[in-house]
Parts: C-alpha cells; sequence; structure tokens
C-alpha cells in the first residue's frame, strides 16, 4: 500500500522581492495578528522587540528617501535584521500551527507557494576515458560514468576506409566498473569505440570516438 503524503503548511519567508513599503505591511499584519494570539503562546521572538525593530526599520525607510549612502546602509541594515526575526517567526508558526490552516493563518504569515517539480532531464553524453588492451583478442573500455544514467551502449567497429561507414556492433553493459571488455576482436586490427548512456528519456548522443589497436 503507498504511504499518503503529507502536506506540510509552510509560511512563504521569500520576501526579498518586496518594496520597503509593501514588506513592512506584511511585516505590520504579523505582528498585529501574532500579538495575544493564543495558538502562539511561547514565539521565538519577543514581539515587543519585534515591534521595536519594525519602528526601527520604518524610521530608516523614511531616513534614506532623501539621505544619503550612510542613511540608505542603516536601512539595508534595518531591513535585514527585521527580516531574520521574521524567518525564525516564520518556523515558529509552522511548527507550532498543527498543520491546521485556519490556524496558521491566523497568524498572519501567507502560504508560501509550492514549489514546481522540475521535469526529467536527459543524461548526459559519457566520454571515453581511455581504451586498454586486456587479454589477447580484448579490449577494456573505461568509461567516465554521468548521473542518472540506467545503463550504457558501447559500439565498436574495425576503424573503416576514408569515407567509409562503420560496421558497428553494439554491447548493452548496465555499469562502468569494472571497464567493460570486448573480447573476441582481430588481433593487430584498430577499432574505433564510442560509447552513449541511456536514462529516463532515452538515449544521450554518442560520445566523441576512440581509436586503439587490439593485439
Amino acid at each position: 500500500m503507498a504511504k499518503a503524503k503529507i502536506h506540510t503548511i509552510k509560511p512563504n519567508l521569500n520576501q526579498v522581492q518586496l518594496s520597503d513599503a509593501d514588506l513592512l505591511q506584511v511585516l505590520n499584519k504579523v505582528h498585529d495578528s501574532m500579538l495575544n494570539n493564543p495558538a502562539y503562546p511561547t514565539p521565538t521572538i519577543d514581539l515587543a522587540t519585534l515591534k521595536t525593530a519594525i519602528d526601527t526599520y520604518t524610521a530608516a525607510v523614511s531616513a534614506a528617501i532623501d539621505g544619503g549612502k550612510k542613511a540608505t546602509v542603516a536601512r539595508d541594515k534595518a531591513r535585514s535584521d527585521v527580516m531574520l526575526m521574521y524567518r525564525l517567526l516564520g518556523h515558529y508558526v509552522e511548527a507550532n500551527c498543527k498543520n491546521d490552516m485556519t490556524t496558521f493563518l491566523s497568524s498572519g504569515f501567507s502560504v508560501a507557494a509550492p514549489q514546481p517539480k522540475a521535469p526529467p532531464q536527459p543524461v548526459a553524453v559519457p566520454s571515453i576515458i581511455s581504451v586498454d588492451q586486456g587479454n589477447a583478442g580484448e579490449l577494456k573500455v573505461t568509461i567516465q560514468p554521468v548521473k542518472k544514467a540506467k545503463a550504457y551502449e558501447i559500439r565498436y567497429a574495425a576503424a573503416p576506409a576514408a569515407g567509409a561507414t562503420p560496421a558497428w556492433t553494439s554491447v548493452q553493459v548496465s555499469g562502468t566498473k569494472p571497464p567493460p571488455a570486448i573480447s573476441s576482436l582481430t588481433r593487430g586490427t584498430d577499432y574505433t569505440f564510442q560509447v552513449r548512456a541511456f536514462g529516463k528519456l532515452g538515449f544521450s548522443d554518442w560520445s566523441s570516438p576512440v581509436d586503439k589497436m587490439c593485439t
């Protein structure tokens, strides 16, 4: 039986994009909603301290309108200080709302938008690190693995004459260690090797070719 997924209510703590005026509205709403709220009797941030920080930020915003660099630095510091308090308070609300939406919203925090699940991506193209001699008539292919590859396909062919199409032979391998061995090769013949990875969306492109004479 599949386990039921538990969706935890999370506060929207990413307010970086808000203007100073909009952020002050958010901060004051949270303060006023949390003040004497029986659902949150022991907030991690003292609400009087939060109010002082909001007032300091409000004054700094006003001073920075016509002020110079010093006033701007003071405003940015006040914003950073109060945002830290806001985030800590948000984590407290998340932990104490008992995953009840009415209780959560009574805090004044808004709900964070769910993050869209990233679609699967094609696997990267692997590469051949080296092709080394094994036993007589055998070459071992060392592959640079790629993330999320489920298997690999090696193709090889006797190096064709200029302009000719290789007569490929393909071999499926489940992993890269130990290096897959290609046997029953003709000694004294140059071979060309390529590899590609297989992932959730299918095969990657073929790697760059690597040539090696079998002895």
